[in-house]
């Protein structure tokens, strides 16, 4: 099955494209010459993301679960939560700081985390952001990014397809995959 044509409404990601991109952003952070001692990514769209720069530079990764877009099946931005924990693989989150996301679509995500984190995590010496995409309508500006989306399209991620997926359909799924 082809991937849709992008348009100034749409783009469409496959798994190269993503992997890709999360490569460029590694490498643009890496040129930088940016020292930083630990990843926090925001889950959901930023842990694939951090996992593979937390291997790339060898840095603890750290999870934040934070939600906005629940509302109609997920394509509506609603209330802002952010988790009281952090979960991070060695010690506590401090010194220099990278945020991960895949994108930073109005901004409000993006504010209220970075918001948060200076005002709970006061041994965080200095915080920057990274992300896949840079949309045009954003309040906030990430200081890592490898495309601005000036139209602000949809972005389907290839990941999309399990939001629909269910336990009792991965049978017919993995047939239907098995013949392609």
């Amino acid at each position: 099955m082809s991937t849709p044509t992008n348009d100034d409404s749409h783009l469409w990601v496959t798994w190269d494209d993503y992997n890709r991109l999360i490569e460029r952003l590694s490498l643009q952070v890496h040129q930088s010459g940016w020292k930083f001692d630990k990843i926090l990514c925001l889950a959901r769209g930023g842990m694939r993301v951090g996992d593979v720069m937390s291997r790339i530079f060898d840095v603890p990764l750290g999870i934040l679960a934070t939600s906005s877009y629940r509302e109609a099946a997920g394509t509506k931005q609603g209330d802002m939560d952010i988790a009281q924990f952090i979960t991070i693989t060695r010690g506590t989150l401090s010194g220099r700081v990278l945020l991960v996301d895949d994108m930073v679509d109005t901004g409000k995500t993006f504010s209220k985390v970075y918001d948060h984190l200076k005002s709970q995590f006061t041994e965080i010496t200095e915080l920057r952001s990274a992300v896949l995409w840079w949309k045009g309508h954003s309040q906030a500006t990430p200081d890592y990014y490898v495309d601005k989306l000036p139209t602000n399209p949809w972005i389907h991620q290839p990941f999309e397809d399990y939001d629909s997926l269910r336990p009792h359909q991965l049978e017919a799924w993995i047939r239907k995959g098995s013949q392609g």
